[in-house]
């Protein structure tokens, strides 16, 4: 965010403007305020920008509707998503249970699912079947034994 602060204070089209990008560590969300509508796209565009850059996958960037202010101003707020929700976790479950794949285990842990099976290669297949799917959440694997 830091980045696109500073790449916001030395643009052109932006100088004499009220633009902000504030980021919210609490609640993980992203801040956007815009003199207007116009100037608020270009904001996104370069907060994707930087994202992309630093392999941040946009797929987890859920956008909020873009609020009209006072004197023509727009808001936006960016939130973050972090981990896979109950209701997308449950779906997986099913998907993963629905193709049939023998002595396979699907645990909801929290913000994360946790498969085990008794080889390798079924569960390189359940990483390619589910990569195969879209679940509006950027999926990410880890270490597998």
């Amino acid at each position: 965010m830091n980045q696109a602060i500073k790449e916001i204070a030395t643009r052109f089209d932006f100088k004499g403007t009220d633009c902000k990008i504030e980021f919210d560590r609490a609640a993980p969300a992203i801040k956007l305020d815009a003199d207007d509508q116009y100037r608020l796209g270009q904001l996104l565009q370069v907060v994707r920008e930087k994202l992309t850059r630093r392999k941040v996958p946009l797929k987890n960037l859920d956008q909020g509707d873009v609020e009209m202010g006072t004197l023509g101003r727009a808001r936006q707020v960016l939130s973050l998503k972090q981990g896979i929700d109950q209701e997308t976790g449950k779906r997986i479950v099913k998907d993963i249970k629905a193709e049939g794949y023998k002595k396979v285990q699907v645990q909801i842990q929290g913000d994360e699912l946790r498969v085990t099976a008794p080889s390798r290669d079924t569960l390189q297949e359940i990483i390619a079947f589910t990569k195969g799917k879209d679940y509006g959440v950027e999926l990410m694997f880890g270490n597998y034994r």
